[in-house]
Parts: C-alpha cells; structure tokens; sequence
C-alpha cells in the first residue's frame, strides 16, 4: 500500500507540473508581481542585485547554465530622499541626473521665479512632454539655457500622461548640471504657481551621495551549446523608479520562454542575456555586445523584450481593456514575414528601417547582427513613480508572451529559411 501511495503521489506532482501553463495570462502576471515586490529597481540598488538573483534562480531551476557578468559603471548617483515645498504644503520631488557634485545633498530656501532676473532664485521651468524615454539636445537646450540664467535652483516640471514626475535615460558621459535641477510632478503645478505669485518661498530638502565604480551584473543563461548558430534572447532589467510595466512584462515573457525552451527541448543553442544599466548607459547590453555575445557571422536571430509591450491604455484617465497604442514591433527587414505570421493577435505598430530602431536594439542593429524582433512602448505612467501592477494584466500579457515564442519555435524549426 505504501508503495502504491507513494506511486499515487509521484503521478499526481507530475500531472501538477505538467499542468502548469507557463504562458498563460496568470503565471505571467505572477512574475511580473514579483518583479514589482523588489521595488525600485535603478541600478546598483537593492531592488537590481535582488531581480538580478531571481532571474539567475528562475533560469537555473529550468535548466539552464549560469554565469553572472560584472557590469561596472563609473557613477550612480542615490537618493536617499528629496522633497518640494511651498506654503506648507510638501511633494516628493526627484532631482535630474546629473546633480552638480558639491550638491548631492542640500537644503536650500528661495522664491521663485519665472520671467525676470533670476539671480540666487529657483527657476521655475516647464518643458513638454516629447514622447520620448532619453533625454535629447531640446531639453538639454532648455535646461542649460536656464541655469545660464544663474538661479540657485532649477523647478522642473515635465508634461506626461500621468501627471507624475518623470524622469529621462541619461548617459555615463553626460555632464552634471551646473545647478540642482529638481523635478515635481505636473499634478502639483498648482501649489508652485500659488507660491510665484504670493512670493512665498520654496524650499528643497534634498539627501543623496555619489557613489564611483558601481557594480551590476547581467545575467547570462544558456542552453544546448553546440546545436548550430546561436539565438540570443535579451531583457533589461532596471530602470527609473519601479518601472513595473516598463520592464516586468518583457521580464516574464523572457522567463516564459526560457522554460518552453528548457521543457520542451528545443533542439538549439539559446543563450538568454538579462542586461543591467539600461536608464544610465544602456551598459549592460554595451558590455555584453564587447565581451560575451556570440559573433553576429554565428548568431541565427536576436529577439528583445523591451519596455512596455504589454501595458493598458488609457482614456481620460480611466482605464481600458485594450493594449497601450504607443507599442511597436521593432523588427529587422528579414524578420517581417515571420511576425506577420505569429504576432496576428498582437496589436503593435511596425518599426522596419534602419533608423527606427529603438533602445538596445539599437545597439545590436549597429553591432551587425542581421536578424532581429522584439518588442518596446511607452504607457500613461512610463518613466514615472506611478507605474505599477495596475498598468498590466493576465489578459494583456498572455497574448504577448505566446507570440513571441511562437515567432522563437518557428526559427528553431525553420533555420535561416525563417529570414527570407
């Protein structure tokens, strides 16, 4: 009888296991869940080292080889806290990367100004909201242009979808502002404008530090070295704020797919690279393309999951059912058959040519490596503290994560006859 129960039970963990969908809208979610209780995940933080573990675990227990890969970038800077406030009444307030140095931490009291002589003031600035996700020569423009006026401060509000502060990628070599540049959310306008015209004064408190040579890792994870060229899968893993919906899907689609792959043996060489840095230097992905990527002449296809690809959209500030329009499929020439045919219940605009490439398929593209897709948007909180797990859902996610490893099937099946 023992040996029955025990046979019993064998049978019925194995039905379990097999029972489990890894692509389905619910177990997808539950990564992205996990994804989000690391909190906020810049790099170097608490919240990178603890994803970064949890992918290497998830990726290990499938099946895979892992290796970890240092990723070291000169500066981080970290914020321990920082606020705005005005008649009493405080916001939360992030300063822009890069503060000047000997302004890491301050506390500063000033009024405001807008039109005149802002000597020894806090300039207030407005800049619109370009779609973008890196900041480009219009605001760097805006903003030099500004301190040039020699406030003491910069107030900076940057339109966005969420009326939240928003925060661009920036690079390693960027320079620090001349003054603390100091963004609140467009939600709080209302207070900052009361306080230019009462005269009333500002006030930053602003704790953080510098920290040299920060250390990161990507995460790389491979599987059937030896069966023919290479298909490379890659995902970043940080970004500004919590980024939830900015990567957390793209996280658990990687995921998806790497245990289809692990549990149904696919008879390729797949090596799944988890890139770290992106909202600072795409350094990650930069190291991995100079040490640690197969050679384009011996890589099959690269597929990358990017940010935002499966997130809600939203009308006038409620909610839909519907997938954010702001979403495209960001595609080699040769790999537009093969997304014409499994992405059919994906709705995600086509970016083709050369210039269209976006993120850190920008960065394969111009390492020479021929076939690509992957998938990258913007959403309402993008960039912003308000992204979080009500910006996705089962529903959403599951149509996404099939699509991709649909397309991924099909180019272990069909070889280079995939990339007409």
């Amino acid at each position: 009888m023992r040996l029955i129960f025990i046979a019993t039970m064998a049978v019925l963990m194995v039905g379990q296991a097999l029972a489990k969908d890894v692509l389905s809208g619910a177990s997808l979610y539950e990564d992205v869940a996990r994804y989000a209780s690391f909190g906020l995940h810049r790099f170097g933080s608490a919240g990178d080292r603890a994803t970064a573990d949890w992918i290497a675990g998830e990726m290990k227990q499938a099946g895979f080889e892992i290796s970890f890969q240092p990723v070291v970038l000169g500066r981080q800077y970290v914020v321990e806290r920082a606020s705005a406030e005005a008649a009493g009444i405080s916001v939360e307030a992030t300063p822009f990367w890069w503060p000047p140095e000997d302004k890491a931490s301050f506390h500063l009291a000033a009024p405001l100004a807008r039109d005149g002589d802002a000597t020894g003031k806090i300039l207030l600035l407005d800049l619109p909201f370009d779609r973008g996700a890196y900041l480009g020569p219009t605001h760097r423009a805006a903003i030099t242009e500004a301190a040039a006026r020699k406030p003491a401060a910069i107030l900076l509000m940057i339109g966005n979808p969420a009326d939240d502060r928003f925060a661009y990628n920036v690079t390693q070599e960027d320079a620090p502002w001349p003054v603390p540049v100091i963004v609140v959310g467009t939600a709080s306008r209302a207070v900052f404008e009361r306080a230019l015209a009462s005269g009333a004064p500002v006030t930053f408190d602003v704790k953080g530090h510098y920290e040299r040579d920060v250390v990161g890792r990507n995460v790389i994870a491979e599987i059937g070295a030896g069966r023919g060229p290479v298909i490379v899968v890659s995902t970043p893993m940080t970004g500004w704020y919590s980024c939830v919906c900015e990567r957390g899907p793209g996280i658990a689609s990687f995921l998806a797919l790497a245990r289809t792959v692990a549990a149904e043996k696919w008879p390729a060489h797949l090596v799944f690279i988890a890139t770290a840095g992106h909202e600072i230097g795409h350094g990650g992905m930069e190291l991995f393309l100079k040490h640690g990527a197969p050679a384009p002449k011996d890589t099959l296809a690269w597929i990358h999951f990017g940010s935002s690809n499966a997130c809600y959209a939203f009308a006038e500030g409620a909610r839909t059912d519907r997938p954010e329009q702001e979403r495209y499929l960001v595609l080699s020439k040769s790999a537009v058959a093969l997304t014409d045919e499994t992405f059919t219940k994906v709705e995600a605009k086509r970016l083709v040519t050369e210039k269209q490439v976006v993120g850190e398929l920008r960065d394969v593209h111009a390492a020479g490596y021929a076939n690509f897709l992957g998938m990258a948007g913007r959403h309402r909180a993008f960039h912003t503290p308000s992204d979080d797990l009500a910006a996705t859902g089962p529903e959403i996610l599951e149509p996404v994560a099939r699509a991709f490893v649909d397309a991924a099937r099909k180019i272990v099946e069909r070889g280079s006859a995939a990339f007409p």
